[in-house]
């Protein structure tokens, strides 16, 4: 059983906890934590469990053998490179830095001491979206024409990142893994800060992939609906995986298709409209298989779906981005 360490357990971190303490496979000795009440919060649902306020006695401590990183993202590079010099592998929220050379650092800190480093794009780990996965991968949509998302909703918005840097990885990191971790030809984002100075709330990225794919992720913490749809345009079918509705992916026989032109006239088009499926996908809760995922990684040496490479790709479009004229 491996013995880990939590370090943050603000937003999101108590997900992460609470699935970590109903694991047979770890065991979790200490979070850390600079705020009282969360740790206050944590020993009254887990008292078994050390808390502190100081990272080092993690870092320090030779029992524990991996440490889960879910803190503000400007401090992920440093906790992550202290963690991996300490001999620790690491499961890092995302983004698992916020530039690309700090990615390639906490890579090659993880190869030189054989560690797993792991970034948490919890998506890449959700059933719906492997299925899609299965039926772009089996050729049923067809060729991929092109993909948009939206990810929406009003309110928690963040000093620390924008509405890009809050969002947009879930988005990125699910169409890299989607098409096969291309490499973008072309980046352009056009975003407006209107509550805080300096700080978008809502972006518009495009991406422009080989075969002339293309991608939009649209996210905002400034509109009506709480949205967490993608739409993908295939030839042969299309279809669209909502996080937010019961059936998660529905898939739609319809497309248009141009017809040879005969004798010089204008061409005609075959417009198809045909059934909407929506298929059973077992129901796991995606952070569990991350989870389960991370310790195979470390026990097994299973090659990570989710470290340094897809991280370095997805941390190099948001780079792009925040370069991109109307960043």
């Amino acid at each position: 059983m491996l013995t880990l360490a939590q370090i943050g357990v603000g937003y999101w971190g108590p997900n992460l906890l609470r699935n970590l303490s109903a694991s047979k496979r770890c065991d979790v000795k200490t979070v850390v934590d600079l705020a009282a009440d969360r740790q206050e919060c944590v020993r009254r649902l887990y008292p078994r469990i050390r808390t502190t306020d100081n990272t080092d006695r993690v870092f320090e401590d030779p029992d524990v053998s991996a440490v889960i990183i879910a803190t503000p993202v400007a401090s992920h590079f440093d906790l992550a490179t202290k963690a991996l010099r300490a001999g620790k592998h690491i499961l890092v929220e995302k983004p698992l830095a916020t530039r690309v050379n700090e990615v390639e650092e906490i890579a090659a800190l993880a190869e030189k001491n054989r560690l797993v480093a792991m970034v948490g794009h919890t998506f890449l780990f959700s059933p719906p979206v492997r299925y899609v996965k299965t039926l772009i991968d089996s050729g049923a949509l067809g060729n991929v024409r092109y993909i948009y998302s939206q990810r929406l909703n009003l309110g928690r918005i963040r000093s620390d990142v924008d509405a890009l840097w809050n969002f947009a990885p879930h988005d990125i990191s699910i169409i890299q893994y989607w098409l096969d971790e291309p490499t973008p030809i072309s980046v352009a984002r056009h975003g407006a800060a209107y509550i805080q100075d300096s700080v978008a709330d809502v972006v518009f990225l495009n991406i422009t992939y080989p075969n002339n794919v293309m991608a939009n992720i649209h996210v905002s913490w400034l509109d009506p609906r709480r949205v967490r749809s993608m739409t993908v345009i295939g030839t042969r079918q299309m279809l669209v995986y909502d996080d937010a509705a019961d059936s998660k992916v529905a898939i739609y026989d319809k497309g248009i298709d141009r017809k040879a032109a005969s004798n010089g006239s204008d061409p005609a088009y075959d417009y198809r409209s045909g059934d909407v499926v929506l298929p059973k996908i077992d129901s796991q809760e995606p952070l569990r298989v991350e989870l389960d995922h991370f310790f195979d990684c470390i026990e097994n040496g299973t090659p990570c779906l989710t470290g340094p490479d897809h991280a370095k790709k997805v941390v190099q479009i948001l780079a792009s981005a925040q370069q991109a004229p109307g960043a």
